[in-house]
C-alpha cells in the first residue's frame, strides 16, 4: 500500500465528484441554440465521470485505504471550484475544458506517483482515465473554435 498513491487517488475522487456535479448543473441549465448538443454531451460526460469515481474509490479500497465520502471532504480536497452561476453555453464549455485540463494534470501527477511505487494496476487505471479526459478535452476545444 502506498499512502501517497491513496492520497492522490482521493484527491482525484474529490476532483471528479465536483466535476460530476458541475456537469449535471450545466446539463440541467444549458440554454440556447446549442441546447440539444450540449445537453447530451454534458450527460454523456457526467455518466462517464460517475463510473470513474467508482473505479477510483474501489482502487483506494483495494490498496487498503478509505475513499473520501462526504461532500465536505470533497470540497476540502478538490482542485476545482464549484460554479454558483448559470453561465451562457459557451462559458459552460470553456469552464468544462478548463476543469478537464486541471484534472488531466492531476491524473498525470497521480500516474507519476503510482509509477514510482511500481503499482501497475493503478497506472493502468489512470492511463485509461487520462485517455478519456484527453478525448473530451479535444472535442470541447474543437467545439469552441
Amino acid at each position: 500500500m502506498s499512502n501517497e498513491t491513496i492520497a492522490k487517488l482521493n484527491s482525484l475522487v474529490a476532483d471528479f465528484t465536483v466535476f460530476y456535479q458541475k456537469l449535471r448543473h450545466y446539463h440541467w441549465n444549458v440554454k440556447g441554440e446549442q441546447f440539444f448538443t450540449l445537453h447530451i454531451k454534458f450527460e454523456e460526460m457526467y455518466t462517464g465521470v460517475g463510473d470513474t469515481i467508482d473505479a477510483l474509490a474501489e482502487r483506494i479500497v483495494g490498496l487498503g485505504g478509505t475513499p473520501l465520502h462526504t461532500l465536505g471532504h470533497m470540497l476540502d480536497e478538490t482542485s476545482l471550484h464549484e460554479d454558483p452561476e448559470v453561465p451562457a453555453a459557451a462559458q459552460m464549455v470553456a469552464r468544462t475544458a478548463a476543469d478537464l485540463e486541471t484534472i488531466t494534470n492531476n491524473v498525470r501527477a497521480a500516474l507519476a506517483v503510482a509509477e514510482a511505487a511500481g503499482d501497475r494496476t493503478t497506472v493502468n487505471l489512470l492511463d485509461g482515465i487520462n485517455d478519456g479526459l484527453e478525448a473530451h478535452l479535444w472535442m470541447l476545444k474543437a467545439w469552441q473554435r
